[in-house]
């Protein structure tokens, strides 16, 4: 067994000195659109979901189609069609015998809408091999308007499934009430009775549900309106959280974040979808400004140790900027909560449109569902500054900077690997006990530099190995012309 320490942040850092931290984009698939719309019911693709199998090796890949009002039967009016891949790059798309689409008797459309006020909207698809009811392992979320004792009401509904293909709705409907509106609208009194729709701080039309392993439950993140500077409803969107213990009943939202000072005045978040790996919750947040091209959306990493209290390190550098202009994701990008993650790399799959999400042409956008890559926990990594030059120094230092851990018991540990870049340079690890004083033995002149760039470097010294202490200690790193993404320790 193991676990990993990720420097996205100083989560785990007692103090560093003469380091920065440098933040990675992925990189976009030579092959994108991986997915494209081809077929007569494919327009406007966006929302997605993806499962690669650990066992077989598949990928199953839900995405929603936009088709607005070509048909008179408004529950094609957003689809959720279906591919899948031996490789994750080459997707077929199945002839299946569940939804005509005019002429077309056989499809890939896996789920339509109620056909009410408005349209059905994502597919948030989560798999639970866990399930003892084979007929609910998958379970997908969405937002759709459904018929009620009191009339039509939006909110989220939710589907199960054996396979992620044959998807049976759920009957109790909407399971949480969602607002809308007009923008501008007041905010209801406690006695309002007649305004179903408008529901202040709830989430928005969009879906995308991960399982929280330290809260043990499901959590759906997503756009929530915020009011205006008049206190009026529907001003921009920030980022809510509500959860449910069992897919179905669901808390009452909450606001975790929104947009600040430190963003421009037209700038929202479009949807903040967010999955956890590693000890951290990491959101692709949809930063929409509405200021440009019609709504364009571009992709900033934000992160959390308890899913509530977020940090936003990259606002002037996205994670996944828009793509070229006129390039499929050249005016928006859709993000997921569902990356899968390899051995040697993490795959990011994500909807493109060619203008912006918000400019009410989705009909005549180029649209696709991309891929963008990156190696395995680089999402940010520590290394040392050009230079380091205080009164404090004995002397300058270029290229070098060290990195001291908080204490960690190496009881039971069978060893440390470092995922790092030391093509240029080397990393030296050595041990300082609970008082900061170093350890014979383990010393930084006793220490086997690391060289090379590898994902997973031992760590070792030439003459004791790890094995041979007791109780807690404080890793140094030392850094010379290297950059260190994260610590796995190997437990016995």
């Amino acid at each position: 067994m193991n676990d990993t320490w990720l420097f996205v942040d100083d989560h785990h850092v007692l103090y560093r000195s003469g380091t920065k931290r440098v933040f990675h984009a992925p990189v976009r698939h030579a092959a994108n659109p991986l997915v494209a719309a081809t077929e007569p019911w494919e327009t406007a693709l966006a929302w997605n979901s993806i499962y690669c199998n650990p066992e077989t090796g598949r990928y199953q890949l839900w995405y929603q189609s936009y088709i607005g009002n070509r048909l008179q039967d408004r529950r094609y009016g957003c689809v959720v069609c279906y591919a899948e891949s031996d490789d994750g790059i080459h997707f077929r798309k199945p002839d299946l015998d569940l939804f005509a689409f005019g002429a077309c008797a056989r499809t890939n459309i896996v789920l339509l809408g109620s056909g009410g006020h408005s349209f059905r909207y994502c597919c948030s698809v989560l798999v639970d091999v866990d399930e003892p009811d084979r007929a609910r392992r998958y379970r997908m979320a969405y937002f759709d308007w459904t018929e009620t004792d009191t009339g039509q009401r939006p909110g989220l509904c939710v589907a199960f499934s054996a396979d992620g293909i044959h998807w049976m709705k759920h009957d109790q409907a909407p399971l949480l009430p969602i607002a809308y509106g007009s923008s501008g609208d007041e905010v209801p009194l406690t006695t309002d009775t007649d305004r179903a729709w408008a529901v202040p701080l709830s989430m928005s039309d969009a879906a995308d549900v991960f399982f929280d392993p330290l809260h043990h439950v499901y959590a759906w993140y997503g756009k929530m309106w915020i009011d205006g500077p008049d206190g009026r409803m529907a001003w921009k969107h920030a980022m809510g959280r509500t959860e449910s213990p069992d897919f179905l009943d669901w808390s009452i939202p909450e606001l975790v974040c929104a947009p600040d000072d430190d963003d421009p005045p037209h700038v929202e978040f479009h949807t903040t979808p967010v999955f956890f790996h590693a000890g951290v919750y990491i959101c692709l947040n949809q930063i929409l400004d509405r200021g440009v091209g019609g709504g364009v959306i571009d992709v900033e990493l934000m992160l959390s140790r308890d899913g509530r209290n977020w940090q936003r390190p990259c606002r002037d550098e996205f994670f996944l900027p828009r793509g070229p202009a006129g390039a499929f994701d050249g005016g928006s990008i859709f993000t997921n909560s569902t990356p899968v993650f390899l051995q040697q790399e993490m795959r990011f799959y994500y909807g493109g449109y060619s203008a912006g999400a918000t400019s009410g042409d989705d009909d005549r956008h180029v649209s696709g569902i991309g891929l963008a890559t990156l190696r395995r926990d680089r999402f940010a990594g520590l290394a040392p500054l050009a230079l380091t030059d205080l009164s404090t120094q004995r002397q300058p230092v270029h290229g070098v900077g060290q990195v001291t851990l908080r204490k960690m018991s190496v009881t039971g540990l069978r060893g440390l690997e470092l995922n790092a870049d030391a093509g240029s340079g080397c990393v030296r690890v050595e041990l300082l006990d609970a008082g900061g004083r170093r350890v014979p033995g383990y010393t930084l002149q006793e220490a086997v530099p690391i060289r090379g760039d590898c994902l997973r470097h031992p760590v070792t010294w030439q003459h004791r190995p790890l094995q041979d202490l007791q109780g807690e200690f404080m890793l140094r790193l030392h850094l010379q012309q290297a950059t260190v993404y994260a610590l796995h320790r190997i437990h016995t």
